[in-house]
């Protein structure tokens, strides 16, 4: 299976550079995986799609503001910082530009100087592991000198950071938004539970994989980055019992369809409490344990997550909706429009 059989024409313009006004007033393409129909409605339709009963999973992560301008201690060169992984405390895999410039030993300082970093180790692809150095505490100093990390496509500034977090972020790690969530207010939310659907969490931080285009010619040369994911006891109750009860499981994004399937494969089908890091890589052929349907944005060509949805819904179908999606004028990417696969 060839990289290039997930690639699509898309037109710039088409990609969505700012938030809607108003989270819920994106549209939403309505897929039936069994039938293959695609129908045109409103993300506000969801509250008629979904039926009492349905469980629907929410990943539940916050974005920090990972991206840091700094310079070189000892040259003043100006170098940008994206901090994608926590693997201690005060220790991180980032990206640096330029890499080339950042070597072990070298020490950058972000603003006034009260926060530095210094290299331990070089990674590749302009990966490097960095630890800070600070007085004082760390989260306050991010919330001061970071920028939210906004993916590559998106040029504009964003005014409100808040517009890239979803309305239940709780667990800061993140370093991009679970975008599939944005879509939600917090009205929505309580009208679901209102008619019968559960509403559960899980966290998966999303990390270095997210900025990482796949390079390999075929799908399964490409190795996914691991992310940090976790659920708790009692939401894997919830779940267990809609799966034995035979009632929908519904996946917010891609994060959190990537979280539930990794418990599931790692416990014969059944929902745990558990936590750790998957690299679990999700393209057509994949046998699906956890979920029953998807709701998820549109994705750049070529990219896992397309390979994830042609999974779930048939590779030939997302083409098809994708062609579609283009045709119609959708939005596309982390600000864009949303899809529902059923």
């Amino acid at each position: 299976m060839k990289v290039e059989d997930f690639d699509f024409d898309l037109p710039e313009e088409l990609i969505a550079q700012t938030p809607l006004l108003y989270r819920a007033e994106s549209r939403l393409m309505t897929i039936d995986h069994s039938s293959g129909q695609i129908e045109h409605q409103t993300f506000y339709d969801l509250l008629h799609i979904l039926q009492a009963g349905d469980t629907l999973v929410l990943n539940n992560t916050r974005v920090i503001p990972a991206r840091l301008f700094g310079v070189k201690l000892d040259t003043g060169a100006k170098v940008e910082v994206l901090l994608l992984k926590q693997e201690e405390k005060d220790v991180w895999e980032a990206l640096v530009k330029p890499a080339k410039r950042i070597k072990v030993g070298t020490v950058i300082q972000f603003g006034d100087g009260q926060l530095l970093a210094e290299c331990l180790a070089e990674l590749p692809d302009g990966g490097r592991k960095i630890q800070f150095r600070y007085e004082g505490i760390f989260n306050e100093h991010l919330d001061r000198l970071g920028q939210m990390p906004l993916p590559p496509y998106i040029r504009e500034q964003l005014e409100d950071r808040e517009r890239y977090q979803t309305v239940y972020a709780k667990h800061e790690g993140s370093a991009a938004a679970p975008t599939a969530g944005l879509h939600f207010t917090e009205e929505i939310l309580t009208k679901l539970q209102e008619k019968g659907v559960e509403i559960v969490y899980v966290t998966l931080h999303v990390g270095l994989g997210t900025f990482r285009p796949v390079q390999a010619e075929t799908v399964t040369e490409h190795v996914m980055h691991a992310e940090y994911y976790q659920l708790s006891d009692q939401a894997a109750q919830v779940l267990q019992k809609a799966k034995l009860e035979k009632r929908r499981v519904i996946a917010v994004g891609t994060t959190s369809a990537r979280t539930l399937e990794t418990i599931a494969r790692d416990n014969q089908g059944v929902f745990v409490a558990a936590s750790g890091w998957t690299d679990i890589f999700i393209y057509p052929g994949y046998s699906f344990q956890a979920i029953d349907g998807l709701l998820t944005n549109f994705h750049l060509p070529k990219s896992t997550l397309v390979m994830l949805v042609s999974a779930l819904a048939g590779k030939d179908l997302i083409m098809e909706a994708y062609k579609e999606a283009v045709q119609q004028r959708y939005r596309f990417f982390s600000f864009g429009d949303a899809m529902l696969i059923l």
